[in-house]
């Protein structure tokens, strides 16, 4: 590696069959280099990897430190850049397959793709390159990646926005919309809907009530709902989804525990379960 740009191996020198762009293949490698730096940033380099499949490596990083995972490769006769499905595998650390693809998340991604034209391989990220745009191509697929990656760094209030959006969706797909009235109250005692469930579902000879509770402020809230509901004498039973449990504060927890029927403690960690336990309940 000299200035920026691949020099040729023994093996390349003497392999003709590894020539990938012809005769003047190392011309069109500085040829490349410099157009990816031109576009993107002066700090972009390549180095080969093996047979028509190069590394691009820029400065761009994860917020954990880890380099933004680039290759350029041959692929029917043409050539993608592509991250190899390394951006999803960084995400899926801190987040699940279907949290990436509902809700907030989804959208962010999907707009992410689709302005600047990048493919989403069964995860794999990747940019055709077309008429040797190899430096927009780059900056195409850099811009994405690094967008898609600021899902994990939404504001609490996105955050917080994406797991009602993960709960409600999880309570759809389990129970079926005709079951479900969200951020529902008992009309006849509460007219103007101060003590509120965020989901009745129905169906059942006793109601459940869910509550998804992400903070101090809502799980106190729902304890004082369920007082009221307890206080009318309404039928029910109560099922609570914490975003993080362990956020809450422990009095808070404690005097909502004293009122309800059933706990999770994070929607992320007991989809399994909560699904398992929100079937049961509905078919009874």
């Amino acid at each position: 590696m000299a200035d920026g740009h691949l020099q040729p191996s023994a093996t390349m020198q003497q392999d003709p069959q590894l020539r990938l762009f012809g005769d003047n293949w190392l011309m069109d490698i500085a040829a490349i280099t410099e157009d990816f730096q031109r576009k993107v940033c002066q700090q972009v380099r390549i180095e080969q990897e093996g047979v028509a499949r190069f590394r691009v490596f820029t400065p761009f990083m994860f917020d954990d430190g880890d380099l933004l995972a680039v290759t350029l490769r041959s692929e029917e006769g043409g050539w993608v850049l592509t991250d190899e499905a390394h951006t999803y595998m960084q995400l899926s650390y801190d987040l699940t397959e279907r949290d990436l693809h509902s809700g907030t998340r989804q959208k962010i991604i999907s707009s992410a793709l689709s302005m600047f034209q990048v493919e989403d391989r069964d995860g794999e990220l990747l940019v055709e390159v077309s008429e040797n745009q190899f430096g927009d191509a780059l900056y195409s697929l850099v811009q994405a990646m690094l967008r898609i990656s600021n899902v994990s760094y939404l504001s609490r209030e996105r955050v917080r926005s994406a797991f009602m959006e993960g709960f409600k969706t999880l309570l759809c797909e389990v129970a079926g919309e005709d079951h479900l009235e969200f951020e529902w109250s008992h009309r006849p005692h509460d007219p103007e809907g101060k003590y509120t469930a965020d989901c009745r579902i129905n169906g059942a000879e006793r109601p459940l009530l869910v509550f998804g509770l992400s903070s101090n402020g809502k799980t106190r809230d729902a304890t004082i709902s369920l007082l009221q509901y307890e206080k009318w004498d309404i039928p029910f039973r109560s099922l609570a989804i914490f975003e993080d449990q362990e956020t809450i504060n422990r009095k808070v927890l404690a005097r909502f525990s004293d009122v309800c029927d059933k706990q999770f403690s994070s929607l992320h960690l007991n989809r399994d379960r909560i699904e398992r336990y929100v079937a049961r309940a509905a078919a009874r």
